[in-house]
């Protein structure tokens, strides 16, 4: 039978793995190519993985809860539909080897047909310290202290991006902290919880400066610590505020009261995320944000000329898919706002992909226009309504929604005037876009020269960018050339 691997997905360039959530599919249903198979989690999304090749799902590898690494194979289908796998192995294979008879099979432990009893304990260590090396036997090698590359610690270092930059900032090895997550991986609370308590970071197997040898355990106890006689207390924990303060810049209490009138809700997987990103995006760039006062009169008339003949060609043209039009020709000119920092690096996007803001009440996603300067602007038009309606019913691909070298959001359709978003990470600008709202402004009579008063439509935009490398005078130039470009639309975009 041909068997075809269905591996972990590469969900995005600094993801590294990937958590089977949930598996739609069971060992032994046939399944169709590009049919969602199972459900996967990543530090930046949730997606449903589909099928590689029509057949039979006739062996899963990975379990649900379990994190690998991204390529790793979680399962197998079978494109001839073969029976499922047992013990690993097709069933074909395995069948002749169960119907030997028992003395011709290879010889095996024998099962216990009841539970083992417990090993016997060690016996108690002498009253002496002095005396305890010498009356007890040597440990086996190995014992108490584990493995560098044991499956349990390449668990615990597997974090995720935060709690691996977290580590790096304080100079702390994540595989000493005991790991409360999935499999012993460390979480964040698990690092801040360990900085907090003040203690330092020791590997497993390790005794801490100042404290007796930990007695012997079998290799799959954690090692135990105990103060020896007469150590000084430890020093008391930092304060949540001094915490709080250390990694947020400001002074809050992580924990507020919880009175009668209140309702706690724990996190849906998105608004985790979110948050996560956006704690990370602001601590990593330092943000710089540009305003500029954009005039969509001629805009506004394009759009009420063409109309029906955009409606005939299944379009709709809104404001943002001029915007979007104007900025990805823009980006070329401006390489700098398309690029972004690793490292002592910047690096210079080759292809101008905008992330475009899609708001799904509640929860917030970024699905992303490829090569959007190549498009023409009914083009970005139905790739927007096309990307927003496919996020509000969750039906995007994951390649969908990654890649962004250059972000637009779009506060001004709920009524806001302006706003200062969020640089993601792995960009160097994001574009916020106010309301469009009439007001009485004074232009230049062109004929006569003479001020006068007239209603125009007009909308604030900020630009935020990374100041590591995006200049105050590249973003002015930026936004100027973005009014010019939209205040003067072409009418042949």
């Amino acid at each position: 039978m041909a068997r075809i691997e269905v591996p972990m997905p590469q969900m995005g360039e600094s993801i590294a793995e990937g958590t089977v959530s949930k598996w739609l599919k069971k060992v032994g249903e046939a399944v169709q190519r590009d049919e969602p198979i199972l459900e996967i989690s990543t530090d930046k999304v949730d997606a449903e993985i589909p099928a590689p090749s029509s057949g039979t799902l006739v062996e899963i590898v990975v379990s649900e809860g379990a994190t690998v690494e991204v390529g790793t194979v979680v399962a197998y289908i079978d494109s001839d539909g073969g029976p499922p796998a047992t013990n690993g192995k097709p069933a074909a294979e395995a069948a002749p080897a169960e119907s030997k008879p028992a003395e011709e099979s290879s010889p095996r432990e024998p099962t216990p047909s009841m539970p083992l009893p417990p090993p016997a304990s060690p016996p108690p260590a002498a009253p002496s310290p002095a005396a305890a090396p010498a009356s007890s036997a040597p440990a086996p090698a190995g014992a108490g202290v584990q493995a560098p590359d044991s499956a349990e610690e390449r668990m615990r270092t597997r974090s995720t991006p935060v709690v691996r930059r977290i580590a790096e900032e304080h100079g702390i090895d994540i595989s000493a902290i005991p790991g409360t997550g999935h499999a012993g991986r460390v979480t964040k609370n698990d690092i801040l919880g360990f900085i907090e308590s003040g203690k330092e970071p020791t590997r497993p197997g390790q005794t801490a400066v100042g404290t007796a040898p930990a007695p012997s355990a079998a290799p799959s106890s954690p090692a135990v610590v105990t103060s020896a006689p007469g150590t000084a207390t430890p020093a008391p924990a930092a304060a949540p505020s001094e915490l709080w303060e250390r990694f947020y810049g400001e002074v809050r209490h992580p924990e507020f009261p919880i009175r009668s009138a209140d309702r706690v809700e724990a996190m849906d997987k998105i608004r985790r995320l979110t948050a996560e990103h956006m704690v990370v995006a602001k601590r990593i760039a330092p943000h710089v944000h540009s305003f500029i006062e954009i005039d969509f009169t001629a805009i506004d008339r394009i759009r009420s000329a063409n109309r029906q003949r955009w409606e005939e060609q299944g379009a709709r043209v809104s404001y943002t898919a001029f915007v979007a039009w104007a900025a990805s020709r823009l980006l070329r000119e401006f390489p700098m706002v398309n690029s972004t920092v690793s490292g002592n690096n910047v690096i210079y996007r080759g292809n101008v992909n905008l992330g475009m803001a899609v708001d799904l009440n509640p929860g917030l996603i970024v699905p992303v226009i490829k090569d959007a300067d190549e498009l023409g602007l009914v083009g970005i038009a139905r790739k927007l309504v096309d990307l927003a309606e496919r996020a509000r019913s969750r039906q995007l691909n994951p390649d969908e929604i990654q890649g962004a070298t250059f972000s637009i959001t779009n506060p001004g359709v709920l009524g806001t005037l302006v706003g200062m978003p969020v640089i993601p990470k792995g960009t160097s600008a994001i574009l916020g876009t106010g309301a469009i709202e009439k007001q009485v402004v004074v232009v230049q009579d062109p004929a006569t020269g003479d001020d006068a008063m007239a209603i125009r439509k007009r909308a604030l935009f900020s630009l935020g960018y990374d100041h590591r490398i995006v200049d105050g005078a590249d973003a002015a130039r930026f936004l100027a050339r973005l009014k010019e470009v939209l205040d003067a639309f072409p009418e042949d975009a």
